[in-house]
């Protein structure tokens, strides 16, 4: 059983048991959190598709960590104009483990 839910803006395909790290989320560490925005939900085969949500389900996690993501870096040129610009960015993230999905 898997579904496809809406967390902070972007979707994401869940399982139970499964670790997702999305963006940083308001919540202490060790809480539950439940997620209504389910746009899918498969059951063996058996698929229910929201317009644009599931009516009734949700999906349970509870918050592991928060922490930051690996450091991108930036870097722009334009050649022969002597112009170079680098920066680096490093994206909060929070650590969740889903525990039931519920259709």
């Amino acid at each position: 059983m898997y579904a496809i839910v809406e967390i902070a803006g972007q979707q994401f395909k869940v399982e139970k048991d499964r670790k997702v790290y999305v963006h940083r989320l308001a919540a202490e560490e060790g809480a539950q959190i439940e997620f209504d925005s389910v746009l899918l939900v498969d059951n063996d085969g058996q698929v229910k598709i929201g317009t644009p949500k599931v009516e009734g389900a949700k999906v349970t996690a509870k918050v592991l960590s928060h922490l930051k993501g690996d450091k991108v870096i930036i870097f722009k040129k334009k050649r022969r104009k002597t112009f170079e610009r680098k920066n680096g960015h490093r994206q909060y993230l929070t650590q969740i483990q889903i525990e039931s999905i519920n259709a």
